[in-house]
């Protein structure tokens, strides 16, 4: 057993997880969304892309920009609640569905991310 791919995928796996925990629920309600659900999201897709770091072959790089692209969107979705929030304070439903959309992008990086693991990890050779 490789201890690096079970760690990997356990992140991965995680972060795709708790973005989807994020993402269900009526857009248009963000109470249906929790704002510590999305933290743990961002934290651990950001753990994910430092374990993806280190491989340096072409699936690597691809997965490398799955876990950028989530991190991208997730961070966005997260700073968009803060500045609606308490910035110019003025929550719209627009906002929550804009918030919630780019925590499904992320969710669709992630989900591809882990199809690619798991391609992989079958045809890898014992």
């Amino acid at each position: 057993m490789n201890i690096h791919k079970i760690i990997s995928g356990f992140f991965f796996i995680l972060a795709m997880t708790l973005n989807f925990g994020f993402f269900y629920g009526d857009p248009t309600v963000i109470e249906q969304h929790s704002a510590y659900e999305l933290f743990f999201a961002i934290i651990i897709n950001l753990i994910a892309t430092l374990l993806k770091l280190g491989d340096k072959t072409q699936l690597g790089a691809v997965l490398l920009a799955t876990s950028l692209v989530a991190d991208l969107q997730l961070i966005g979705s997260a700073i968009l609640w803060a500045v609606a929030l308490y910035g110019v304070q003025h929550f719209t439903v627009t906002t929550s569905v804009t918030i919630v959309s780019l925590s499904g992008g992320a969710l669709l990086a992630n989900i591809v991310s882990v199809i690619l693991f798991i391609g992989d990890t079958i045809k890898s050779k014992r």
